[in-house]
């Protein structure tokens, strides 16, 4: 068998060994089950054990108390950006906020003002989205219908280390950073993350909202679009990716029993963005990191050359030493090395030794 690189992709984006092995044993006949995951009902005992079980495995890991439901949609984050303001926006008095740290959290904007009046609280365009917020700079209004940000911003590279505090539902977008820290959830009144990043294949999208927001949820909408109709229906209001929430649910497993809970998922991520940062810290000259020190993210770490010649050196060089997918993204350009939960020790070591020999020899 061919031997894997080590896959620094945006997202689609690396997957945990062992949770690809138990895909390919299981793949031709589900145990128990006589046929495929990808051939069985979604109404079968069997596919309902495994939504229930990624479920549990969720709430267990996220501490998720008894107000929130957990739902498994389709539609990946960009449905998102429309379903929130539909449901939340949609015949409330105060208007959306909105906390613009980059790329993403402007899309989502974008959408929203389509649905009701929306304000920024914060746009960080001036300097090109390479920090967030200082503390005070975000003038939440307690009467706001919800504000939305941002966990990590996967182009720019800069991420929120810690939840904020809001008096009006908060709404994330942690699509890119899902599951790679224990967070409070009681701070949030909805939570939702595309599977392709950090937790799975493309294709299912988490949605962990506060039940009493449910009741936002017009019977006008497209049913669909309903959050209502998917929490009553137990996320199977329609055919749901079973394929998908199938791999979800290992990944979920794989985080909570072999890298042993999200407080230890959190410590590994750390050590490996820090073998990363201090390779690029140690040669400015010839790596200029895009995001302010204080905001860097955990999972995309972002930086450009002084020349084209030298970002296309590196990228040609990373090549030999099976580095695989490293350069940033067409609107910005430069290295994106995405270091996401999957990704081995051994990759950002791989990653931050070759750094260092091409700074030595380009110098």
């Amino acid at each position: 068998m061919e031997k894997r690189l080590y896959n620094f992709s945006a997202g689609p984006a690396v997957l945990p060994v062992p949770v690809l092995e138990r895909i390919r044993d299981e793949m031709l006949c589900l145990p128990g089950c006589g046929a495929s995951v990808m051939e069985i009902s979604h109404r079968s005992k069997q596919f309902i054990a495994i939504q229930d079980a990624a479920k549990e495995r969720l709430t267990r890991l996220l501490n998720i108390p008894a107000e929130y439901d957990v739902l498994f949609l389709q539609g990946g984050s960009r449905l998102q950006f429309s379903m929130i303001p539909m449901n939340l926006l949609r015949g409330q008095i105060g208007p959306a906020q909105y906390v613009l740290t980059g790329s993403w959290g402007k899309y989502a904007l974008a959408e929203a003002k389509k649905e009701g009046a929306t304000e920024v609280l914060y746009d960080a365009a001036a300097t090109n989205y390479d920090r967030l917020p200082n503390d005070g700079e975000l003038k939440i209004s307690p009467d706001a219908a919800y504000v939305h940000i941002t966990s990590n911003e996967t182009i720019q590279g800069v991420q929120f280390p810690n939840d904020l505090t809001s008096p009006a539902p908060l709404v994330c977008d942690s699509s890119s950073d899902f599951l790679y820290r224990p967070v409070d959830i009681q701070k949030y009144g909805l939570m939702y993350a595309c599977a392709q990043k950090n937790a799975g294949p493309a294709g299912v999208t988490v949605v962990v909202i506060r039940r009493d927001l449910l009741a936002r949820s017009s019977d006008q909408l497209p049913g669909y679009l309903n959050y209502n109709n998917h929490s009553k229906e137990g996320s199977m209001w329609n055919t749901p990716p079973t394929f998908a929430v199938y791999v979800l649910g290992l990944v979920a497993e794989w985080v909570e029993s072999t890298i042993g809970g999200l407080d230890a998922m959190y410590a590994h991520n750390q050590k490996k963005a820090k073998l990363v940062y201090d390779a690029l810290d140690a040669s400015p000259s010839i790596y200029l990191g895009h995001a302010r020190k204080e905001d860097r993210s955990l999972m995309n770490v972002t930086f450009r050359f002084p020349t084209e010649e030298l970002e296309k050196a590196f990228l040609d060089g990373a090549k030999a030493h099976r580095l695989d997918s490293l350069k940033g993204h067409r609107s910005v350009g430069g290295i994106r090395a995405s270091i996401y939960n999957a990704m081995p020790m051994e990759g950002a070591q791989t990653l931050a030794d070759y750094m260092r020999d091409f700074a030595s020899k380009h110098a």
